[in-house]
């Protein structure tokens, strides 16, 4: 981070220089070093108070941090202690923004394929294979074996019911050849 310092007469020692520079750092790396960050530090003095603002430009947002003390020091420690509250403010608001965005898209893509299905993607060989886990917890009436049929229709090639005179899961499945196969846990 390039910091500019305006405004200040006298160099600062350079163990308190250093411990400034930490500081900085430390925000660089809050803000993820997004571009070359340019902090601009103004100092004015009136009387024997140091005021001490420093400005940081983070993506559309301007960050800054104001602190007074009779010490030089203290003065640009306490702005900087602001802005760094300031950062991570901003830097949270952020990613969850950014992990909004990509909940919404998830949802929207199971939406399409599934209504009531997460999705997990595995890999398998040079492919990736996608499974829908289907909300098993859903309670639907028992139907009989021709309801199954009724409700599969002309556009799907299975239906997974709870048979009604058996008590028991029933997949029925559509074959190549029009007819169908019954598959009884």
């Amino acid at each position: 981070m390039h910091v500019i310092y305006r405004g200040v007469h006298h160099e600062l020692a350079p163990k308190l220089q250093e411990k400034l520079d930490v500081k900085f750092s430390k925000i660089a790396k809050i803000l993820e070093r997004r571009g070359e960050q340019e902090a601009h530090v103004v100092v004015t003095t009136e009387r024997h108070l140091h005021k001490a603002e420093i400005t940081l430009q983070f993506y559309d947002h301007q960050l800054m941090g104001e602190g007074s003390d009779a010490d030089l020091f203290t003065s640009v420690q306490t702005a900087l202690d602001k802005l760094e509250k300031q950062a991570v403010k901003v830097r949270a608001k952020w990613r969850e923004k950014a992990r909004r965005s990509e909940t919404a898209g998830l949802k929207s893509e199971n939406a399409d394929s599934a209504p009531a299905a997460e999705s997990r993607t595995l890999e398998h060989g040079d492919r990736e294979l996608r499974v829908f886990r289907v909300n098993h917890h859903e309670r639907r009436k028992p139907m009989t074996l021709e309801e199954g049929v009724l409700e599969m229709g002309s556009d799907r090639e299975y239906v997974v019911y709870r048979d009604a005179d058996k008590e028991c899961v029933s997949v029925l499945v559509r074959r190549r050849d029009g007819n169908f196969d019954l598959i009884e846990s």
